[in-house]
Parts: structure tokens; C-alpha cells; sequence
């Protein structure tokens, strides 16, 4: 009966043993501690982001780089951006340099103006081109696509018409303004020919729908108004082929065109 006592003992004994080291318990910080420090390290890193950016010469606009330019020169561009070379590269205002370059030189359509980090800062430039010149003087002025006057020149562009806007004092005039007008003229030689825009000299508007081509060769074209200009560019092409020495086409009227010697 003493045997089985005696064991159960030691194996009490061997569970309770004082020799035996107890297990290590994990000690962990208390939450509010562990946000205390995410916290700090997250300022820090906010801090340091912030001499970096502003307070440190690591991130500072040094150069300017322009693109896109024809006509205007890569200085005079950059002279009219005032890009504040030294400042931090995260202040420059780019949307104001922009604004700058439009007001300042009205050549230039758009502008993008990105940062290129960690020191440069690029000036994508899309000029204006001409499509038609208005005479002044003895100068010429201008005109895009979007009929802006945006430069005057002392010589005219090469292969680009001369626009003669002489309404007088017409019902056009008075109904459109000379603003619609030149947006009318603008909008016929984009839709002209290739073959024929390539020789068009003068576009003559005298009213909404009285325009008139004079092209190389002494021969005019009747166009009208600005209206159905895809379908009078193909009638226009197709007279040209089959009358190829005469001198007078009138598409005013697309479904009966005509063409005349000259």
C-alpha cells in the first residue's frame, strides 16, 4: 500500500519542484504607451519629411528647361516664367507660372509646367500657328485656329493667307461682329483642300455668307458661308478635276455648283 502512495508524492513533488526555473513571461508595453511611441515616430518622420522638402538645398529648383518651342527662343521663355530658382522645389507655383507665360507672351497656347525632381523644373510649351494674316499698316497681324490675333509680325509667314475682312457697315457686321467673322474665315481655311489651302492667297469675307477664295493662278473660288464646309471641299475637288484649266468655281451652293473660264 506504500508504493503507490510514495509515488503519486513524487510526482506531486516533481510538479512543484522549487529547483526548476519558472517560464519566462513576455512583458508587453501598455497600449497607451505603444501609441505614445508609434506617435512620436510617426512626427518625426513627418518632421523630417518637412526639412527636407522646405528647410534642406537637397530639394531646390537649380534649372529651368523649356520644350516645344519654334518661333519663341528657350530665353525668352524662361525670362517671361520667373521661375525662383532657390526656392524649394514643393513652393514653386506652377499654376501661376503658367498664368504668367500666357498673359506675357500670347504666342503660346498651353503650357505645361512640371517639377523634375529633385532640381528641375520643365516648361512644355504648344505655340499658336497661323492660319490666316490680317494686314495693318505695314505689319502683320496673326490669327490661330481659334481666330486669336496673338502676334504681329513685320513679315508675313510663308503659305499663309491673307484675310480681307471688309463688311463695311453690313447686316453682318452689325448681327455677328467682326470677331464672328474672323472665326467664320478661320473655319473655312481649316476645312479647305490640301491642294487648294496650299494655294489660297487672300480670304475675302464681305458678309456671314459671302466668302471668297483667291487662290494662285488668277483663279477664285465663290464659297458662301461657312456652313456645310466638308461637302464643299469634296464638290470643290472634284470641279478642279474635271475643269482643270478654268478659272472661276463657285460652291455656294453645293448641290449645284458651277465653274467658269477665266
Amino acid at each position: 500500500m506504500a508504493g503507490p502512495t510514495t509515488a503519486r508524492r513524487g510526482a506531486g513533488q516533481q510538479q512543484d519542484d522549487p529547483a526548476r526555473p519558472p517560464r519566462p513571461t513576455r512583458r508587453r508595453l501598455p497600449r497607451r504607451r505603444l501609441l505614445i511611441v508609434i506617435a512620436v515616430g510617426i512626427l518625426l518622420l513627418a518632421s523630417g519629411s518637412v526639412w527636407a522638402l522646405y528647410g534642406s538645398s537637397w530639394l531646390r529648383a537649380e534649372q529651368v528647361t523649356t520644350t516645344g518651342v519654334a518661333v519663341l527662343t528657350p530665353a525668352e521663355v524662361e525670362a517671361a516664367a520667373a521661375v525662383p530658382i532657390g526656392a524649394p522645389m514643393i513652393a514653386v507655383d506652377t499654376d501661376a507660372i503658367a498664368d504668367r507665360l500666357r498673359q506675357k507672351l500670347p504666342r503660346i497656347d498651353s503650357v505645361d509646367v512640371v517639377r523634375s525632381w529633385p532640381h528641375d523644373i520643365g516648361l512644355k510649351v504648344t505655340e499658336r500657328k497661323p492660319v490666316l494674316l490680317m494686314k495693318k499698316g505695314t505689319k502683320f497681324i496673326e490669327v490661330d485656329v481659334k481666330g486669336v490675333r496673338f502676334a504681329t509680325a513685320d513679315r508675313p509667314p510663308k503659305r499663309v493667307p491673307l484675310l480681307e475682312l471688309t463688311p463695311d457697315q453690313s447686316a453682318s457686321l452689325r448681327r455677328f461682329g467682326s470677331g464672328r467673322l474672323v472665326r467664320e474665315a478661320v473655319r473655312v481655311a481649316g476645312e479647305l483642300p490640301g491642294a487648294v489651302a496650299k494655294d489660297t492667297q487672300v480670304v475675302r469675307v464681305t458678309s456671314y455668307d459671302s466668302i471668297t477664295l483667291e487662290l494662285t493662278g488668277d483663279r477664285t473660288v465663290v464659297w458662301g458661308s461657312g456652313e456645310e464646309g466638308p461637302v464643299k471641299a469634296r464638290v470643290l475637288t472634284a470641279l478642279m478635276k474635271a475643269a482643270p484649266k478654268a478659272g472661276h468655281f463657285d460652291v455656294s451652293a453645293p448641290t449645284a455648283p458651277a465653274v467658269s473660264g477665266r
